[in-house]
């Protein structure tokens, strides 16, 4: 049985991380502190509002720029071509830690969409919802600087370079607000969970099969070098919603089970398929199991 909570990522030499709560994010108390006083700029946040300017230092800006060399290395060896394509127009600066609002301006030229303010994860119906009305919510710290290719939370490397493509290309941009109509649709704690499940292993954990073999198209793939020089090592299974529903999973540590579609178009279909009607019954029409029959989720708590 997997120990979900005490998975060991490695970097792409093979070298173990450690557990994922022992990862010097949560463990450096100097960067926690860091870490939570950019968070805290998110209390009281409305979406929508502009994101509050951060001075990041010098160290930060090193950590983006030691990350930022390495995903591009492997994104070109294991990202899907569409998502290559993507980043050609995607606002992602190789010499530092941008702001939220530069991000914004430029996604909102491409697909509408801009970010908004979160201080860490935020709720599913607040999250998944505001995509319907084109904005995303990301966080503004930087991973700790002694891990650059692994990180067991969001952090604005994620966001920038994972959702940041995703949301500079109008065929993603469309999925994303196909998940944020069907959230802002349901209230339940069922049907927003269901959602996000689905949300997880399609636009952050999603992989597609090519000519090449499998390819990464999901956000938290392509903003971690570590997970995607191992992701083809894991379990891939075909797209199936009853066994995506059923599949216990955690928000840090590598994925050890990911799901796969046959192309993007094919993701397409799928989404809007699930998603266009989708309501507090759409688990019993498609036979799914009740919240209390999913696997677990777990979440790390860096405070």
């Amino acid at each position: 049985m997997i120990d979900w909570m005490r998975l060991t990522p490695l970097d792409t030499t093979g070298t173990s991380f450690g557990c994922a709560d022992d990862h010097p994010g949560f463990a450096d108390p100097d960067y926690v502190r860091r870490r939570n006083h950019i968070a805290a700029l998110a209390e009281g946040h409305r979406v929508g509002e502009p994101s509050p300017e951060v001075h990041y230092t010098e160290a930060e800006h090193a950590t983006w720029r030691a990350v930022y060399g390495a995903l591009l290395v492997a994104q070109d060896r294991w990202a899907c071509p569409e998502v290559l394509r993507a980043r050609e127009s995607a606002p992602i600066p190789a010499d530092g830690v941008p702001q939220h609002e530069t991000i914004s301006d430029r996604l909102q030229a491409l697909t509408g969409f801009r970010f908004t303010l979160a201080g860490g994860i935020v709720p599913n119906k607040r999250f998944l919802g505001a995509m319907a009305d084109g904005y995303f919510h990301a966080v503004q710290y930087v991973r700790h600087p002694s891990m650059p290719l692994y990180t067991p939370e969001p952090d604005v490397l994620h966001d920038v370079f994972g959702h940041g493509i995703h949301l500079s290309d109008p065929f993603f941009a469309d999925l994303y607000r196909t998940v944020g109509r069907a959230a802002a649709r349901v209230e339940s704690a069922d049907a927003l969970d269901l959602i996000s499940r689905v949300y997880w292993f399609t636009l952050e954990y999603g992989t597609v099969l090519t000519r090449r073999g499998p390819r990464a198209y999901g956000a938290a793939l392509l903003s971690s070098s570590g997970e995607l020089g191992r992701f083809a090592r894991a379990e891939l299974l075909p797209f199936d919603l009853a066994e995506l529903a059923r599949l216990p999973y955690q928000v840090a540590g590598y994925q050890p089970v990911l799901f796969t579609v046959d192309s993007l178009a094919h993701l397409a279909d799928l989404l809007h398929g699930f998603l266009d009607d989708f309501d507090e019954t759409t688990r019993d029409r498609h036979r799914l199991p009740a919240l209390s029959e999913r696997g677990f989720m777990s979440r790390p708590d860096p405070a």
